[in-house]
């Protein structure tokens, strides 16, 4: 694969999460993650080493989606601060763990939990399972805990965190609206902290390819994150267009295929 066909198949992986993203309201990182995986498969990349690339890729390009997020969600006065500062104590401590945990896998072992991961969020999604709001917002030390359950997680899987954000803090009574932008907001820390852990963790690692920053792939950052904030409103236009339901199901159809792929294999 030349570089010129790698960067563009980038810049399309970039417009296709984007617009998953603003359509169904999810992080593009679970769109990201298989993606890589296949794509640095095809490129030669060893398969060591191909899904702890693609998670440390996926969370350096949220760390600008995320950006673009907040600033929307801040605007409409969305963002709960008083349970992001707390929150983020945790966040930041788990990510970097996570990161670290994530590299003591073997890149089979990995690919297993994300596939168990992306399946899992698919049946959430194909039944419409969320928990009901039954309880009130913890105090400092519960938000803080829960960041670091949240960052840890989210790490280990290369996603901004809202797959497991936005159901906890409906969980605790947080009108959905604010549990979004609180989500969007949290996705943020996660993202820098998950990325600097997979540089960090990646930096020596003698199985790297041309143009990686450690667990970063320049080329797919570069291209993804291109393309990936223009397309998210193209999404989130066609929300309100679509039959969202039967998209929805679509979709969760199409994660469990690419789930079972990473079991079977």
């Amino acid at each position: 694969m030349t570089l010129v066909y790698v960067i563009a198949s980038y810049l399309a992986l970039g417009a296709f999460a984007g617009t998953l993203a603003g359509l169904f309201g999810i992080g593009g990182g679970l769109i990201i993650v298989p993606v890589l995986i296949f794509s640095f498969g095809l490129q030669g990349i060893s398969p060591e080493i191909a899904a702890h690339l693609a998670v440390g890729t996926s969370l350096a390009t949220i760390v600008f989606t995320s950006m673009s997020s907040i600033r929307s969600h801040h605007q409409h006065q969305a963002v709960r601060w008083d349970i992001f500062r707390p929150m983020t104590a945790g966040i930041v401590v788990g990510a970097l763990l996570g990161a670290w945990t994530a590299s003591l896998l073997s890149g089979p072992t990995l690919e297993l939990v994300i596939g168990i991961f992306v399946i899992l969020v698919a049946l959430k999604m194909l039944f419409e399972v969320n928990p009901s709001p039954s309880r009130g917002v913890p105090g400092t030390a519960g938000l803080t805990g829960a960041g670091a359950s949240i960052g840890w997680a989210s790490a280990i899987f290369g996603i901004g965190g809202g797959t497991l954000t936005v159901p906890y803090l409906s969980w605790c009574n947080v009108k959905m609206q604010q549990a979004v932008g609180t989500s969007a907001a949290c996705g943020l820390p996660i993202a820098i902290a998950g990325a600097l852990g997979n540089i960090w963790t990646g930096w020596s690692h003698a199985e790297l390819p041309e143009l990686s920053f450690g667990f970063i792939y320049l080329p797919a950052f570069l291209g993804i994150i291109l393309t990936s904030v223009l397309f998210a409103r193209v999404g989130a236009s066609l929300a309100h267009r679509l039959n969202a339901k039967l998209l929805k199901r679509g979709f969760a159809a199409m994660l469990i295929v690419v789930g079972l792929r990473f079991l079977l294999s």
